[in-house]
């Protein structure tokens, strides 16, 4: 099974800095929390323009809710979560579940 931890962050006060921030000091110290297997990120587009959608969104994915759990009680995600409030000028909503696959028919 996989839990997975979604990140959705607002719009930054300055993009550039941002990206750059989000890049080269925050994905590294997220990098390094143990138990994370897998760590993607995306900019979502609306399917309908007059929707809002997060700036970025990124999603980390853990064997378990308590491998999550542990993950942000180490020293390196209590850091990682520490390091949020240095960029995210738009906020950041976090939420998590159990991942349940759905088996497609065609």
């Amino acid at each position: 099974m996989v839990h997975r931890l979604v990140v959705s962050y607002g719009q930054p006060d300055d993009p550039a800095a941002f990206d750059a921030y989000y890049r080269d000091t925050h994905t590294p110290l997220a990098m390094r929390m143990p138990g994370l297997v897998r760590y993607t990120v995306g900019s979502p587009q609306a399917l309908d323009p007059a929707q809002a959608t997060p700036y970025l969104v990124a999603e980390l994915d853990f064997d378990s809710e308590q491998a999550m759990g542990a993950a942000f009680g180490s020293a390196e995600g209590k850091a990682a979560a520490g390091d949020v409030a240095n960029f995210a000028t738009g906020g950041a909503t976090m939420t998590h579940f159990e991942v349940t696959e759905v088996p497609v028919s065609r």
